[in-house]
């Protein structure tokens, strides 16, 4: 049986640091003026790309959680909270907003504290795996549809204002 299964980790046990380091580098890094926000919002400035990459990493760390015994309860209300953000990111300006306001990773770590301090959002995280990386994937494909979709918006952008002309 895996180790982390039999024994649970606590709230401050150091096989969750990297957890709390990528949830805080990602939604809390920074502070203008008592403002908390982190890499995610500054990626999602990038179209497409900073989505994408924002998301991998919020997987990787719903991937890791449920390693340390997450519950598939619990699992799927990250991938919910993940895929939220993700989706709601891909809207110009009121994505960024959104982005700053939720913090997905940060809400994702307080709901495995409850789980591990509280014993809430119980339930076996083996049926959830599967399916958090088929939703992991649509919401991947999706984004690259919708990258494929802009580029190619502003090439025929472009070419009506008779800017520079690409060849495929």
């Amino acid at each position: 049986m895996n180790q982390s299964r039999a024994n649970p980790p606590v709230p401050n046990d150091p096989r969750l640091k990297t957890i709390r380091t990528i949830s805080k580098l990602m939604d809390e890094q920074f502070s203008i003026g008592g403002f908390k926000f982190g890499l995610d919002p500054i990626l999602n400035l990038i179209p497409v790309v900073g989505d994408l990459s924002a998301y991998l990493m919020s997987v990787g760390l719903i991937i890791t959680m449920a390693r340390y015994g997450a519950s598939g309860r619990l699992v799927a209300r990250m991938v919910v909270n993940a895929t939220l953000d993700a989706l709601a990111g891909t809207v110009p300006v009121l994505g960024w907003i959104f982005d700053f306001a939720y913090k997905a990773n940060t809400r994702n770590v307080k709901l495995l504290t409850e789980h591990y301090t509280e014993d809430k959002h119980r339930g076996s995280a083996r049926p959830v795996i599967f399916a958090v990386l088929i939703v992991a994937g649509v919401v991947l494909v999706l984004l690259v549809i919708l990258a494929v979709k802009l580029l190619q918006w502003i090439l025929a952008w472009d070419e009506k204002s008779g800017g520079v002309k690409f060849n495929f």
